[in-house]
């Protein structure tokens, strides 16, 4: 039986056809979303196309589309100012976050208008008046790190455009309650997580067993983009599809808001939420990583 990659795998893959057909076989090109008994590819118009193991003729991995800076610059707009911890300011091209030290991401500088090294040391310094370290976020292309820089917690930045699934038992909210935060089980203070820039915010649940996030946020090439982040199921209620439920109505929720792409940023070694997100048709878009200001001086 023919080897089929991991879900999430862009493919060019050959299948037989029933016996009456015209043609012995036929190719789609897509991405593998499920790659069980029946293999589902995703293709680049939106369509599923269902093959069986066993008519599986032969496999081809295809290099992904590229994806121009400008398009990166865009998305990591949209995302720092849907997490941009209780503090944030501008300085020159850069937007610097604090938000009590908790997570990096809301404790970050991240480079959207960068031009040079100088502003790092001003960045430095932003921080330490506020008793932190200086943390930069490093998106591909947006920031070139010299060779040999220590870089920590490697992120996947995987986008797709929203289609409506019309998920309705997921509550969405414009605040987490104490309900969400004793499933969310990580000490983020709330004001961390309602925290917003020229958007919205919605805190869903879904059966008393799965919380998630979802900010609303524009790029500055106009695109409305939904980031789903703080997503957690308890653990007596894993493997349901509570996640992929949940995930989908707060695409809704993002939807009705006038959102049209959506994102997600995920650790490189969670192989479980990558497999989640990328049979909801969530595809690569970059990578990015974090590295401390004191070794870009």
């Amino acid at each position: 039986m023919t080897e089929v990659p991991e879900v999430g795998t862009r493919v060019s893959l050959r299948y037989r056809l029933p016996t009456d057909s015209d043609r012995p076989f036929t190719d789609v090109v897509g991405h593998i979303v499920d790659a069980g008994p029946v293999v589902r590819i995703h293709t680049r118009r939106g369509d599923v196309v269902d093959v069986a193991r066993e008519d599986v003729v032969a496999v081809r991995v295809v290099p992904e589309m590229p994806v121009r800076t400008g398009e990166i610059r865009n998305l990591e707009h949209a995302a720092a100012l849907g997490w941009p911890g209780t503090e944030h300011q501008w300085l020159d091209g850069w937007l610097l976050r604090h938000g009590h030290g908790v997570t990096r991401r809301a404790n970050s500088a991240v480079p959207l208008r960068f031009s040079s090294f100088s502003e790092i040391a001003k960045v430095a310094d932003w921080y330490a008046e506020r008793g932190l370290p200086a943390l930069v976020s490093a998106p591909d292309r947006l920031l070139r790190l010299p060779d040999g820089v220590p870089t920590d917690a490697e992120n996947l930045v995987m986008a797709t455009d929203i289609a409506v699934a019309g998920v309705t038992d997921a509550a969405v909210s414009a605040s987490p309650d104490d309900r969400w935060l004793a499933l969310y089980r990580r000490d983020v203070p709330v004001d961390v997580l309602t925290a917003v820039v020229d958007g919205v915010v919605g805190f869903g649940e879904l059966a008393g067993a799965a919380v998630g996030r979802v900010a609303v946020t524009d790029a500055p090439d106009g695109t409305r983009w939904a980031g789903v982040s703080a997503v957690h199921v308890s653990e007596d209620a894993r493997r349901q599809g509570l996640a992929r439920r949940l995930c989908a109505g707060l695409l809704d929720w993002a939807h009705g808001r006038g959102a049209t792409r959506a994102y997600v940023q995920v650790v490189v070694e969670n192989t479980a939420a990558r497999a989640l997100y990328a049979a909801m048709g969530f595809r690569v878009h970059h990578h990015s990583r974090y590295v401390r200001a004191q070794d870009l001086l």
